[in-house]
Formats: structure tokens, sequence, C-alpha cells
């Protein structure tokens, strides 16, 4: 079972501290939320998990740390400046404005048509009178300098739409350093920023989002073959944190819709929607990977040229050309780029996590099946009795030793039942009861999240019993 719908998931995660609307005392700010005390281990452990598998266990992947603002003529030679536009129309009926290309209507000729025609609704007000599509920069501009003078080109900056960037930059540095041979990949995890026209729909769209991204350098040859390898190696690695191959789909990424860089992207779509009614608008994009071609290290190259023979990058002062010493060829490496946000796979290991049971009582119940290694707590220690402070204190020193290898929570805000419930609902995968019994024989109960079976186990044995499993079945 999953989560019906994302209001669902909106509500959980602000009542029990997984996202909260950001500014929200100051009547919030549009498509901006803050991550609580448990989004943020969430998110976090997300992250981890997906270094170790990305960087930690290849042998041809390094990481980098790269700058959110760069120099403005990275992104005027990468091609932003000119092509990073969304095409925005407003409604003249209710100034509501709206992505041309997100609009829907019946027919096969293109938006722009369909719009001159009036045969498009406004989604707002559903009045047929939109105005011209006209190109709406998505970089978010800033201004450096102790005085930021607008005649100045480069007092302009952008806050960096995508962290790729950063990384074909840096390419030649990590040749250098790391003395690396095709193929290998540069990955990053960092925040990126785009001015969105309609954001929306919770952690889905938003103008400021986190990305774990990864540029995979190989000849041109052998790119075709590592799409289809990183497609596959992410819906493993998509499964591994619990998201079920049911509420993924591909969509291979029709040419008069590839970004300007691309010449083939495969699109890894989710289930965000399953309450819908229309299959195709069930879904939307969680990730991309995309062939880039040699596009980026051509463009930020000193010695690149076009087919005219004219020199591509006149401001670049190195060249990101590789030499093959086992070929003795120079060339452009073509990339590879696996991109994945934080926000859209939080959503949807969420999403996939939560399911509804009936409790003792024919109460409903909600248990976020997590994985062990993304759930936000790994054990919660309750006493049952927070007044009696033999208990207490046998608690507390169980929650200080397990901290040392998990994380570890001591609750006593409520009755042993809401504790339990409180803790299924945020993913929780074991809880240690402490109580009388306990006193007299340094035994506890554990209990597992997801078959709600008990145990007594051994105080001194706790750790050893966890461990980094949190089922009973692999007792």
């Amino acid at each position: 079972m999953s989560a019906p719908n994302i209001e669902t998931i909106v509500n959980l995660s602000k009542r029990r501290g997984f996202v909260y609307p950001a500014s929200d005392i100051y009547g919030g700010l549009g498509s901006a939320w803050d991550y609580g005390p448990l989004g943020v281990e969430l998110a976090n452990n997300i992250k981890q998990n997906w270094w170790k598998w990305m960087v930690h266990e290849r042998d041809d992947i390094e990481g980098i740390d790269s700058s959110i603002i760069q120099n403005r003529l990275v992104w005027k030679y990468c091609g932003h400046e000119e092509t990073f536009n969304d095409m925005m129309t407003d409604c003249r009926e209710c100034k509501s404005r709206h992505r041309a290309d997100k609009l829907e209507f019946e027919g096969s000729m293109s938006v722009d048509d369909a719009i001159a025609k009036g045969i498009v609704a406004c989604p707002n007000c559903g009045k047929k009178d939109l105005t011209e599509p006209r190109p709406f920069l998505t970089m978010l501009s800033t201004r450096i300098g102790a005085v930021a003078d607008e005649d100045d080109y480069y007092s302009l900056a952008y806050l960096r739409p995508e962290t790729a960037q950063g990384i074909f930059i840096n390419f030649a540095n990590i040749l250098t350093t790391s003395k690396r041979k095709l193929p290998f990949g540069i990955a990053q995890i960092g925040k990126s920023f785009r001015n969105e026209i309609t954001p929306g729909n919770f952690i889905l769209r938003t103008r400021e989002f986190e990305q774990m991204e990864m540029e995979y350098f190989c000849r041109a040859e052998d790119a075709p073959r590592f799409v289809d390898e990183w497609v596959e190696n992410y819906l493993e690695w998509l499964g591994s944190l619990g998201i079920s191959r049911a509420n993924i789909d591909l969509y291979e990424v029709p040419k008069e819709e590839l970004a300007h860089y691309s010449v083939r992207t495969v699109d890894v779509m989710y289930r965000y929607f399953p309450d819908r009614d229309e299959e195709s608008r069930q879904w939307d994009e969680l990730m991309g990977i995309a062939n880039r071609t040699d596009f980026d290290t051509k463009a930020h190259s000193k010695k690149a040229e076009d087919e005219e023979g004219n020199r591509i990058n006149p401001d670049s002062t190195d060249d990101l050309s590789y030499f093959d010493p086992y070929t003795n060829e120079r060339f452009y490496p073509y990339v590879v780029e696996p991109a994945i946000g934080v926000n859209r796979t939080l959503l949807a290991v969420l999403m996939d996590a939560y399911t509804e049971r009936e409790g003792e009582r024919g109460d409903k119940r909600v248990v976020l099946e997590l994985k062990p290694e993304l759930a936000p707590i790994n054990v919660a220690i309750l006493p049952l009795k927070k007044n009696k402070d033999e208990i207490v204190s046998l608690a507390m020193k169980i929650k200080r030793d397990l901290s040392r290898s998990l994380r570890a929570v001591y609750d006593d805000t409520g009755s042993i039942g809401k504790l339990y419930a409180r803790q299924d609902e945020i993913g929780t995968p074991a809880c240690i009861t402490v109580d009388f019994e306990s006193l007299d024989d340094q035994t506890v109960t554990v209990r597992d999240r997801d078959t709600w079976e008990q145990k007594r186990v051994a105080a001194d044995r706790l750790a050893e019993f966890l461990g980094d499993r949190t089922s009973f079945a692999a007792d």
C-alpha cells in the first residue's frame, strides 16, 4: 500500500515534523518549505545512502562540492543564459500565470497555435483568453561586489540552476589530481535554484531544491550503452529505498522536448498522483538520465571549435579535452548524466512507505514502513512509568549506550499505546520498553514496527540484537 495522494503526506509531514511551510508565521512564501526534525534526518539519510552507493562503493566515481555562485561566463557558454527559459502565458481574465507547455487541450497542434485559436482554457478560471506565450528566464539572479554596477557585466551573477556546470569546469582539476582514466564520473550533492513560473504540489516543484547529480565522462561510442546501464542502476537503487517498481515508469523524451545539450534523455517517472483518473496525469518526473554528448566539455574549452572552425569559447583559459594514453587520441569526452532531486526522492519514499492498518481496537493506524537505513529514528526508548526514578534512569542509560551506534530517542510524553502509535507513524523500526521487570532481571521489551511482535532482550545485548536490522525475522 502507498499513500492515496500527496495531501495525505502533506498532513503527515506537518503534523509529525517532516516538512513545514517556510516563513509560515508571515503567511508563507510560494512553494518554499523547511525540513523539520524528522525531515532533515530522512533527507540526510537519503543523501548519505546515495553518496555511499554512488561514490564509496564504486571504483570509477569521484566526489566534488562546487560553489553555488560561479562566474557569469559559466552560464553564458553552457547556453543557459540564452536558452534556460520557460514559455509563459497569462490569463487576461483572472491574471493567473502558467507555463505554456503544461497546459492541456485536445488536438495535435502546437500550444502556441492552440492559444492563438482560443481553444486552451485557463486552469484557474476556465476562461479561454490567454496571452501569447513569451520566454521567461528561470535562472535566479543576484548582484555581487561592494558596489553592484548594472553596467558591469560581471556584477550580475546567477544562483546555479543545476549542479552539473560546477562539475564540468572542474573536469581538468579532477583529471590532474586523481589521475583518472575514461570512463569515470564526478558526483555532487548540492542546492540549485530555478525561478519556476508555476511551482507547487508540495515539495515536488520548488524554486530552491537539492540535487544528487553525477556526470559520467566516456568515449562517444560508449555513451548510448552507459545511458541504458545507468537507467538499470537507478531502478535497482530506487528499489533499495523501498520505492515500488509498480509506481515507476520510463519515459523516452521525444526529440522536440530534449534540452539543447541532449541527444537522448530517459525520464524516470513516479506515480505521485495515484488518485487521478487519467493515467497520463498520475505521473511526474522523479529523475532523468541524459546523453549530453560533448557539448559541455567543448563549451568550456579554449581550443574547441565549431563546425565552421570558429573558437567556441574565447574566454576560457583551459582545455577540457582528454588524451587517451592507450590510443594516443585527444578528444572531448561525451557525458552521461543521471540527475535526481532530494525533494522528489524523499516524497516518493514517504508515499511508498505510507501504510494504514487496523489497530487492536479497530482504529486506523498509520505506519511508515521506511527502510531501516533511511528511518529518521532507529530506535525509541520508552519508560513504562515516567515518574519511577529507577525505570527512567535505566531507560536513559540504554538511550546513551545505543546512541553511540544508532539514532536513539527517549520519549515519555504519553501512554505506552500512544507512544507506539507515534513511533509507527514516523517510521521508527523498533521501540524498547523499560518496565518494572527490567529492574529485576535487566531485560527490556523490544517491539518491531512492521510485525508489532515483541521480544524480551537483555539490556546489555540490545546493540547486538538490533545491529543494523530491525525486523525480528532476521533473528
